[in-house]
């Protein structure tokens, strides 16, 4: 399992890259949906590096049940979030409401938390 673990983790730094790609080019919902794909993708890779088969589900809160490890919990508040405007974020309603949702000053928040779950579960 520890080549499809890397292999996870490969492509969530993949995906945090496109996210921030995303945010230099002013495309923020979709750098969001990228750090969702990110921790997605990091969680998968601790399922494999358990021995486990990542079961395929966006849902980050099902995907952190199953990993079991003791997340502190505003990390694990953060996935909430996340798992949240995951769906609005791909599909949007109204484009025009959730571009003023989700401007630049709260994606960087976002971005910036991304980036902590996400190391703190590359070194779980």
């Amino acid at each position: 399992m520890a080549g499809q673990t890397e292999e996870w983790f490969k492509q969530a730094d993949y995906d945090l890259g496109t996210a921030e790609a995303m945010f230099r080019s002013r495309r923020y919902i979709y750098s969001i949906f990228m750090c969702h794909l990110c921790l997605e993708k990091a969680l998968k890779g601790l399922l494999a590096k358990r021995g486990d088969i990542p079961p395929k589900s966006h849902d980050l809160v099902f995907l952190l049940e199953r990993v079991e490890c003791d997340i502190p919990e505003q990390h694990a508040e953060f996935l909430e979030m996340l798992n949240e405007v995951s769906v609005p974020t791909r599909y949007p309603d109204e484009l025009d409401k959730l571009l003023a949702q989700y401007p630049r000053k709260r994606t960087v928040e976002i971005m910036g938390r991304c980036r902590e779950v996400y190391e703190w579960l590359r070194n779980c």
